[in-house]
């Protein structure tokens, strides 16, 4: 009875998290944008392969088999399709999306344009196919395709704080929970998230770029960690982290290393670290017991500061992309 009792006041903490802790607000639920990119009716009745039964490997291969002319022809026909097919080159994804965006994402080349929902984006900063370094940004709540403002700016804070050295990518790539809810508080956006993450990451293995460090943030965390043991990633960099849906370092399944800040105005300590019916990610990455390794954020603020220049955070980012720390 006792140990129901407790069970009980953990949802109702959990429950009382989610309702009103400082700084979150109430959001509405979102469906999920899945499947294959927008245009693949067309692409298909074209006699093209259907890009749901392709892996990334196999993209590269078909359109390895394409002249250059044939190549460019599909990324004008088929747009929608072509720039989102992860496996596809690179600079023939670049050239469907800016056909799609018409500039609308200024200062950066567009890998990916999912118009659908609220849209998804993936936006590159520097030259991912000759770059040493690869590191690829994961948002939390309220990142889309018309709110990437922050998770762009995170992504120029960390490029200029590795001296454009690293090419970074600001990944808007899933639905993100809206505000803080029951969204932000399950693993139904994040287990969608962490498959098209996966997906998005073996496109870059495809093309040949080199294998990135992943920097998650918040509920990006919890795509990070869903994502662990499928990711060919060699850092997994968690801030502001409200769980990974794992107990500990060794239950996330992965080779890569495992990294984790908060700093100590960061209201996400509040949450409590508990899972139970579905709601809430567990352990708190940043505890010692969690088995990451920490990284000093004690001069960052609050939720969103951890790449604000200057700070501790955003330099021990920079090596960890960069390779510098071992």
């Amino acid at each position: 009875m006792r140990r129901f009792a407790r069970t009980l006041t953990t949802v109702a903490l959990v429950a009382t998290a989610i309702a009103g802790t400082a700084g979150w607000a109430s959001g509405d639920a979102q469906e999920a944008v899945t499947g294959a990119p927008v245009g693949t009716v067309g692409w298909r009745a074209a006699g093209l392969p259907d890009p749901e039964r392709m892996s990334p490997d196999g993209i590269a291969r078909f359109f390895a088999g394409l002249d250059p002319v044939r190549q460019e022809e599909l990324a004008r026909t088929h747009p929608g399709v072509v720039g989102n097919l992860d496996g596809a080159p690179l600079e023939l994804r670049y050239a469907a999306n800016a056909r799609s965006t018409r500039g609308e994402f200024g200062g950066a080349r567009v890998l990916a344009h999912d118009p659908r929902g609220r849209g998804q984006v993936a936006l590159v900063y520097g030259d991912l196919a000759r770059a040493a370094h690869v590191a690829v940004i994961v948002p939390g709540s309220d990142i889309d395709a018309d709110h990437v403002r922050p998770l762009a700016d995170m992504a120029t804070a960390l490029r200029r704080a590795t001296g454009g050295r690293t090419a970074v990518v600001a990944w808007a790539g899933y639905t993100t929970p809206v505000g803080v809810g029951l969204d932000a508080a399950t693993g139904r956006l994040a287990e969608a998230g962490a498959d098209r993450l996966t997906r998005f990451v073996d496109g870059l293995g495809a093309v040949g770029a080199a294998e990135p460090s992943l920097f998650c943030h918040s509920y990006g965390s919890v795509v990070c960690g869903l994502a662990a043991h499928d990711l060919k990633a060699k850092d997994l960099v968690v801030l502001g982290s409200p769980g990974m849906r794992a107990q500990n370092v060794d239950a996330l399944g992965t080779s890569a290393r495992v990294w984790a800040a908060k700093d100590p105005t960061d209201w996400i300590d509040r949450v409590p670290n508990v899972e139970f019916a579905g709601l809430g990610h567990g352990a708190d990455p940043a505890d010692p017991a969690f088995g990451a390794r920490r990284i000093p954020a004690e001069d960052a603020t609050g939720h969103g500061g951890y790449f604000a220049p200057g700070t501790a955070s955003l330099r021990t980012f920079a090596a960890i992309a960069e390779g510098d720390v071992r």
